[in-house]
């Protein structure tokens, strides 16, 4: 049995734990977080 996890719940998830650990990332958190999001989005 396999376990399909998709991407953007565990980016969105690890992004927002750094978040809460270091605030002053937020900006480039949300940064890469759209371009992954964006690259995903065109490859599939």
């Amino acid at each position: 049995m396999q376990l399909a996890i998709s991407p953007q719940p565990v980016v969105s998830l690890i992004a927002g734990i750094l978040i809460f650990i270091f605030p002053k990332l937020l900006n480039y958190i949300v940064a890469i977080y759209l371009i992954v999001i964006g690259i995903l989005g065109l490859i599939r």
